[in-house]
C-alpha cells in the first residue's frame, strides 16, 4: 500500500441529513480536485478499453464534529497554509454557483455557519487542524 505525504480529508458537521452529508462530500472534494491537480490519478480504463474519468489518487477521509469542531478545524487549517473549501447551511438555500459564492461572501469568516469542510495539505499538519473531530461512522 502505497504511503502518502498528504492528505484530503473532510469534516462534516454531526447534524446533517444523510443526503446532505453525500452532497457536502462531493462539493467539498471538488475544490480540492480543481485546486491540486497532482491528486487526480491517471484515468481508467475497463478490459474492453472502455475509458473512464480520472479520480483521486489517494484516499479521501471523512471525520464529523460539532459547529465548534468545524470552526476550529477551519481556523487552525488556515492558519497552518492548508487548502481549505467550505460549505455553509445557506448554500442549501441556494440553486447556482454565484448564489453560493455569495452566501459565503456576506459572512465575515469566523462567523460562516459551516456544515462542511474540506482540507488538503501536509498530512500532519492535516492532522493537527482537525484534532477533536471524529471519524465518520
Amino acid at each position: 500500500m502505497e504511503k502518502f505525504e498528504t492528505k484530503i480529508a473532510v469534516v462534516l458537521r454531526d447534524d446533517l441529513a444523510v443526503w446532505q452529508r453525500l452532497n457536502v462530500t462531493a462539493f467539498l472534494v471538488s475544490g480540492i480536485g480543481a485546486a491540486r491537480p497532482e491528486v487526480i490519478g491517471e484515468p481508467y480504463e475497463d478490459g474492453d478499453g472502455q475509458r473512464y474519468l480520472r479520480e483521486f489518487r489517494q484516499p479521501v477521509m471523512v471525520f464529523e464534529g460539532g459547529k465548534e469542531t468545524l470552526a476550529s478545524a477551519r481556523a487552525k487549517a488556515l492558519t497552518r497554509g492548508l487548502d481549505v473549501a467550505v460549505f455553509t447551511a445557506d448554500m442549501f438555500a441556494t440553486g447556482n454557483d454565484a448564489d453560493n459564492r455569495a452566501a459565503v461572501r456576506a459572512v465575515l469568516g469566523a462567523d460562516l455557519d459551516l456544515v462542511g469542510i474540506a482540507v488538503y495539505g501536509a498530512k500532519n499538519a492535516v492532522d493537527k487542524a482537525l484534532k477533536g473531530a471524529a471519524k465518520h461512522p
